[in-house]
C-alpha cells in the first residue's frame, strides 16, 4: 500500500517517519494550545476576582429569599391553625351558652321527681286505654266468629253438671281424642276458623307465638296452612319443620323427615282411631299431630301472657281455653308491641313444656280406657316408656315422660 504523504509502498498505512513528524507537530501544537489556555485562565482569573464580591452578594440574597419563602409557608400554615382553633373556640363559647341555658331552664322546671310521676301516670292511662280497645275488639271478635259452647248442663240439686261441645262458626272443635268422630273435611275446616280466630286475636293484643302459621300458596289464607317453629331459644325453637294442620285422603305433598315426626308407635297418633275409609297416610297423621299439638302449645301461650294458666290436662280444648284468655281481667294489658313490654316467647315463668302437650296429644284415648283399675297412670306411663320415644330435632333420641296424664281424650 502507498503512504499518501511519501508515496512509499508498503504494508503499513503510515512509515515510521511521517509518525515521527506527525507526533512532533501534535506536541508542538499541545505546547501552544497549553500557553494559551494557561493565558485565557490567568485573565479569567483576574477577572472573577473583580466580580467576586457581587456574586457572593447575589448568593446570599437566594439564601435570604428561600429563607423568606420558608416562612411565608410557616406563617400561613400558623393563620390555618389559628382559623381552626378560633373556629372551634367559638363552637366551644356557644355550647358553654347553651348549656348555661338547658341549666337555667331545668332550675326553672319543678322536680324530676313529679315529672317522672306525670309521665308514668299518662303511660298508665294510655295502656288503660289501649287495653280497653283490645277488650272491645276481642269482644266483636268473639260475636263474628260465634265461639259458643252448646250443649251441657250445669250443677243442679247437688247433680255435677256436664261440659258442652265448643264451636267456632258453627262447627265444633274437638278435642285430640275425639279428632276420629269427624271427618276430614269439617277438622280442616273447623282448624281453619280457629287459626283466622287466633290470627286476629293475636294481633289485636300484640303477641308473638312460639309458632308461626304459613300458608301454601304463600299468601295469608289461600291454600293449606302448615306451622312450624319461629326464632326462640327454648326447646319448642328445634321444631323448625312445617307440619300440616289440615287432614288429605292422599299422602302429603311435602313428607317431614323422621326428626321432625317426634311419635314412633303407630297406636300413640290420634290417626289409629279414624275410620278406614277416611284414613290418610299414617306419616301424615303423625304430622298433623305434631302441627295440631303446636297449634295448642301456641294456645296455651297466648293464655299465660293473659294471666291465665292453663294445666296441661286441658290445653287440648282450644276453644275453651281462647274464651277463658277473651274473658280474662287481664286482656290487652301486657304485650309485645306496648307497654309494659312482654318477655319474647317463651319466658320461664311460662312451665308448660311443648314436648309434655305433644305426649299428651299423640296419646291414644283407647289406651288409657284399658288401664286397669288396680294400676295408677304413672305405672302405665314407666311402662311405655320402653316402646314409646321422641325424637327430638337435632338432639337425637330422648325418652319422655307421660307424667300423670295420658291424653286429652
Amino acid at each position: 500500500m502507498e503512504c499518501k504523504n511519501c508515496e512509499l509502498r508498503q504494508r503499513q498505512y503510515y512509515c515510521a517517519n511521517c509518525l515521527r513528524n506527525h507526533l512532533r507537530d501534535f506536541r508542538l501544537q499541545i505546547h501552544h494550545i497549553s500557553s494559551d489556555r494557561n493565558g485565557h485562565v490567568t485573565r479569567a482569573s483576574r477577572a472573577f476576582k473583580s466580580i467576586e464580591s457581587g456574586r457572593l452578594l447575589r448568593a446570599e440574597i437566594a439564601r435570604v429569599d428561600h429563607n423568606l419563602d420558608q416562612l411565608a409557608d410557616s406563617l400561613a400554615k400558623v393563620r390555618r391553625d389559628c382559623e381552626s382553633k378560633r373556629d372551634r373556640l367559638r363552637t366551644l363559647r356557644e355550647t358553654l351558652a347553651q348549656r348555661r341555658r338547658t341549666l337555667n331552664a331545668a332550675r326553672i322546671l319543678p322536680p324530676q321527681s313529679q315529672t317522672l310521676t306525670k309521665e308514668s301516670q299518662e303511660l298508665s292511662v294510655l295502656s288503660q286505654t289501649i287495653a280497653r280497645a283490645r277488650s272491645g275488639l276481642v269482644q266483636e271478635l268473639v260475636e263474628v266468629f260465634h265461639v259458643v259452647e252448646v250443649g251441657g248442663r250445669p250443677a243442679v240439686g247437688g247433680r255435677p253438671g256436664a261440659k258442652g261441645e265448643w264451636t267456632v262458626g258453627g262447627l265444633v272443635l274437638p278435642v285430640p281424642g275425639d279428632v276420629r268422630r269427624y271427618p276430614p273435611d269439617h277438622i280442616n275446616a273447623v282448624i281453619t276458623h280457629t287459626i283466622h280466630f287466633l290470627g286476629l286475636l293475636t294481633f289485636y293484643l300484640g303477641i308473638k307465638l312460639p309458632f308461626e302459621v304459613s300458608w301454601s300458596c304463600k299468601r295469608f289464607g289461600v291454600g293449606m296452612p302448615w306451622i312450624g317453629a319461629g326464632r326462640g331459644s327454648e326447646s319448642w325453637a328445634k321444631w323448625t319443620t312445617k307440619h300440616p294442620l289440615h287432614l288429605t285422603s292422599n299422602p302429603p305433598s311435602t313428607p317431614s323427615s323422621p326428626s321432625s315426626s317426634p311419635s314412633r308407635t303407630p297406636a300413640a297418633s290420634l290417626a289409629d282411631s279414624e275410620a278406614p275409609e277416611q284414613a290418610p297416610a299414617h306419616g301424615q297423621n303423625q304430622s298433623f299431630t305434631t302441627g295440631l299439638a303446636m297449634l295448642l302449645y301456641n294456645v296455651c301461650y297466648l293464655a299465660h301472657s293473659q294471666g291465665v294458666e292453663i294445666p296441661l290436662s286441658q290445653a287440648g280444648d282450644a276453644l275453651s281455653n281462647l274464651w277463658a284468655v277473651c274473658c280474662s281481667g287481664e286482656l290487652g294489658r301486657r304485650s309485645h308491641s306496648t307497654t309494659p313490654l312482654l318477655l319474647p316467647p317463651t319466658p320461664p315463668s311460662f312451665t308448660l313444656d311443648f314436648a309434655q302437650v305433644l305426649q299428651a296429644t299423640a296419646a291414644s284415648p283407647a289406651r288409657a280406657a284399658r288401664i286397669r283399675p288396680g294400676r295408677s297412670v304413672q305405672e302405665v306411663g314407666i311402662s311405655r316408656i320402653r316402646s314409646e320415644r321422641i325424637i327430638e330435632e337435632e338432639d337425637g333420641w330422648d325418652v319422655v315422660e307421660l307424667g300423670g296424664e295420658e291424653g286429652f281424650g
